[in-house]
């Protein structure tokens, strides 16, 4: 079984009197229809999740959850806490159809600058827009079960300690 050791951020920010998460929503792509069944059809509805990434060799985790919250949000952010790791297996949907042990290591970062959904055109394979979303709402608004529990302990968290 291959190993991916990954990194994402629950980037927030406090405006109009509350807590907002940076979110990214995946480009619509078809799924395959299976063999008989007609054309391809696109998703029913969007999949929203966190800025995420494979850690580069010699990188730290840290480094690389900002990083790809940069690269996949356009903003900037700075680190306030760690909030956990998750694993899970998953069956690669390409190429050789391994199956991969994933660790993604998820921190609470701070929103410093930048303009959400400024990414490049090549980013846009990987993030069909970047947007805010209530911190609130985003355990409803997030497809994976994970990424749902990250935003609660970032809501948890935000809510216990004192943040500007």
């Amino acid at each position: 079984m291959v190993r991916e050791i990954s990194a994402g951020g629950v980037v927030v920010r406090q405006k109009d009197g509350g807590w907002w998460m940076a979110a990214i929503e995946l480009p619509a792509t078809p799924d395959s229809a299976g063999p008989g069944k007609g054309k391809a059809k696109l998703r029913p509805k969007p999949i929203i999740c966190l800025p995420k990434g494979l850690v580069d060799a010699g990188e730290k985790a840290l480094d690389a959850a900002l990083r790809e919250v940069r690269e996949e949000t356009g903003i900037t952010a700075v680190p306030v806490t760690k909030l956990a790791d998750i694993k899970y297996v998953y069956v690669r949907s390409w190429g050789d159809g391994e199956r991969v042990f994933k660790i993604v290591s998820f921190f609470l970062l701070q929103y410093q600058s930048g303009r959400i959904d400024d990414v490049t055109d090549a980013m846009r394979i990987e993030v069909a827009r970047a947007k805010w979303v209530r911190l609130e709402e985003a355990p409803k608004l997030l497809a994976y079960r994970g990424e749902k529990q990250m935003a609660k302990r970032a809501l948890e968290y935000v809510k216990g300690h004192d943040m500007q």
